[in-house]
């Protein structure tokens, strides 16, 4: 192979595996919302494949739990497209800086992402790689299930807020039911303990949503509850008292 060619691999090698590292970052260590091209083609792509199981002529009660499954399955189809890409950018570079066939520089390279040692690097430069190839694919892993914890404890959050509305604004919530409940108790006094709560939980979807902007796609755990018409119900209710 020619010394131009095998230097177009590289380069095109390191510039996909750089691309992946900085989706990963973007998606999951950065504290605020950034747009990463990888992880949203993953995510639209999962959605039309699910739109075609999900469609709006089928019972709401199913097509709400095919869709409940969109967020989880896109989270690790995103883990997935991270790998396969690491994967095809050290083939490239592999096969580009040992000048070998692709079929060795593809089995060097997936030994290396799996940690498998199955085979060995031909060369003391390969052998670096194979190292930082290592690396980023225990890395990759690691982010992805340090980041479920904290992406489940702000579901959880914004979730109980939703469940509680279900005694004092009916279910699916309104803003008229609210306001005719808590004034058939005579506690309309304690409206205003329910819109500093909603305040708080305002300011925290704010955040979390920005941070873990996956959690948007996190249908609640019922198929009548749903935070964003739960979120539309206290601010009627709100408007109401006013």
């Amino acid at each position: 192979m020619e010394l131009a060619g095998r230097i177009v691999l590289v380069v095109a090698g390191v510039t996909i595996v750089v691309a992946t590292i900085g989706s990963a970052v973007k998606t999951v260590v950065l504290p605020r919302s950034a747009v990463s091209q990888i992880t949203r083609a993953v995510f639209l792509t999962m959605r039309r494949i699910l739109w075609v199981f999900a469609r709006p002529s089928i019972p709401f009660e199913r097509r709400d739990r095919i869709l409940a499954l969109y967020a989880p399955l896109s989270l690790l189809a995103t883990l997935a497209t991270w790998l396969l890409l690491t994967l095809v950018g050290y083939t490239l570079i592999f096969w580009g800086v040992d000048g070998g066939t692709y079929l060795d520089a593809f089995e060097l390279s997936g030994s290396s992402l799996l940690t498998l040692g199955i085979t060995r690097p031909p060369s003391e430069v390969a052998t670096v790689l194979v190292f930082t190839e290592a690396a980023i694919g225990l890395l990759l892993l690691a982010l992805m299930i340090t980041y479920l914890p904290s992406l489940y404890s702000a579901f959880s959050r914004r979730e109980q807020e939703v469940t509680a509305l279900e005694v004092r604004a009916g279910s699916p919530p309104s803003g008229r039911e609210l306001i005719w409940r808590y004034w058939v108790l005579e506690r309309a006094h304690a409206l205003t303990d329910v819109w500093r709560s909603w305040e708080r939980w305002f300011v925290d979807i704010e955040e979390s949503h920005s941070s873990f902007p996956a959690i948007v796609f996190f249908r609640s755990p019922q198929p009548d509850h749903s935070w964003i018409t739960s979120a539309g119900a206290v601010l009627d209710g709100a408007a109401l008292a006013v």
